[in-house]
């Protein structure tokens, strides 16, 4: 089976889809629909901004989701996912990919998201770190062992593991990790903790425009960051996504359920190539490729 894979935030690039802009009337017509979604140019920033201009988190989510999803709908009637999954923000691409999410609607709830964990970090100073070489059950171990808020956030593949929380328990954390004999345990810089109990506010703002938000029946099963399954029923959809913020990513696990259930050939679609190095520590058997 085919799957195509959406990355998440970090993988923003300056001039990130103006070659699709350039060479596709389709794509240049949702790029300016964007813009009026939006309500500024995000392709003048997309195209010649700074990356400091891209780090932006009202621009780098749905700069991130537009050159995923744009880019998909350029292949036409080559573009026939079986299944889908998306990380963290990558799955507001899956799901128009596979048709439960309009383009409109989806990048909404992309640029509200994106207010609303800008909101949540400006509450608490918090931050991220990644943690190589360790078993995950040593990291959960670490985590539940050490004083403030830091939890599992983003499981990546075997042996990467990124922990989220308050700034003193990463820091704390961190020190924990290389005494135990983690390879790297490094601050990421990143505006806050993502993927915690940190982004409760966030959760129920966005949980709020989810569920005013109408889902389709989707073509093809989304693979989703907070159950690592198969999912095809809106309701089940739209409760997963709402559930996102605050869970962790469990990436590992999704790709090794794809291929559990069947998938052979892994796409990665968007900008940069983080996904299938991924892959390739996950699982080396199945073939992965990508377009950016």
């Amino acid at each position: 089976m085919k799957a195509y894979i959406f990355p998440g935030q970090g993988a923003q690039f300056s001039g990130m889809g103006l070659n699709l802009f350039e060479s596709s009337p389709l794509a240049k017509d949702l790029f300016n629909q964007a813009n009026n979604i939006l309500g500024f140019s995000i392709t003048d920033i997309m195209f010649e901004g700074s990356v400091d201009d891209l780090k932006q988190t009202k621009v780098t989510q749905p700069a991130i989701f537009l050159h995923s999803v744009i880019l998909a709908k350029t292949l036409g009637d080559d573009f026939k996912p079986e299944m889908v999954a998306g990380h963290s923000l990558g799955e507001f691409s899956a799901l128009v990919a596979n048709g439960a999410l309009s383009f409109d609607a989806a990048l909404e709830l992309v640029s509200q998201r994106a207010q609303a964990m800008q909101k949540a970090c400006e509450l608490q100073p918090s931050t991220m770190a990644a943690i190589l070489s360790l078993e995950d059950s040593l990291v959960e171990e670490i985590c539940e062992n050490t004083p403030g808020i830091v939890v599992a956030a983003n499981y990546n593949c075997p042996g990467q593991l990124v922990i989220s929380g308050e700034i003193e328990a990463i820091n704390l954390a961190c020190e924990t990790a290389k005494e135990k004999g983690a390879r790297m345990a490094m601050v990421l810089p990143v505006g806050g903790a993502f993927h915690s109990p940190l982004m409760e506010p966030a959760r129920e703002q966005l949980a709020a425009a989810i569920e005013n938000t109408s889902f389709e029946k989707p073509s093809c099963p989304i693979y989703q960051n907070v159950t690592a399954s198969a999912v095809i029923d809106p309701t089940e959809i739209k409760k997963n996504l709402m559930a996102q913020l605050t869970a962790p990513v469990k990436w590992t696990q999704t790709i090794q359920q794809m291929i559990a259930d069947g998938g052979t050939e892994f796409i990665e679609l968007g900008p940069g190539k983080v996904l299938q190095g991924l892959m390739r520590k996950i699982d080396r058997s199945v073939t992965t490729s990508g377009m950016s």
